[in-house]
């Protein structure tokens, strides 16, 4: 489970740098916004460190690197960028790497993710930059591939991870 939380980690950490050309190519060349999103940066290559010493601080600290990437990227482009769907691969996450007996943990996490998305929509504020309606719906559908990207990842991770423990037993 650390392995593949770390995997993950990085996987997010190296298309970071990324970002502003998704969105430069699919939503706007108004991409200095997007540079608010490296602030996370650091903390998802935390992941795979912290997970060397302290196994559930290190997976926990996935999805709250996330969620906390999703509320500043809210705040930063508005919820009509759709970055708030990202919320549910950071739910995904939680409910996936932790073992049974940490279950507290991994509900903990599940209602983060929820409270984040029915207490924080459209409370964010003015966004950092506004984009036009059909920038918002480039920038909506940008943000719903990637965070279904990531979602079938973590699942295809989750899924070899499962094989192999159905084998052991």
């Amino acid at each position: 489970m650390v392995a593949a939380c770390n995997l993950i980690a990085l996987v997010v950490a190296s298309n970071q740098p990324f970002y502003p050309l998704y969105v430069y190519w699919a939503v706007s060349d108004q991409i200095w916004p997007t540079f608010f999103t490296f602030i996370s940066t650091p903390f998802f290559l935390a992941v795979p460190a912290v997970a060397r010493r302290y196994s559930k601080i290190g997976r926990a600290l996935l999805p709250v690197a996330g969620m906390a990437n999703t509320i500043l990227s809210a705040k930063v482009f508005g919820p009509a960028s759709g970055v708030e769907i990202f919320l549910i691969p950071c739910a995904l996450i939680a409910a996936t790497f932790f073992r049974p007996s940490e279950r507290m943990i991994a509900f903990l996490l599940i209602g983060t993710a929820l409270l984040i998305n029915l207490g924080l929509s459209g409370k964010y504020g003015a966004p950092a930059h506004s984009f036009t309606v059909s920038e918002y719906q480039a920038f909506f559908r940008l943000n719903a591939m990637s965070a279904g990207t990531l979602t079938v990842f973590v699942g295809l991770i989750a899924s070899g991870l499962m094989s192999r423990f159905k084998t052991r037993t």
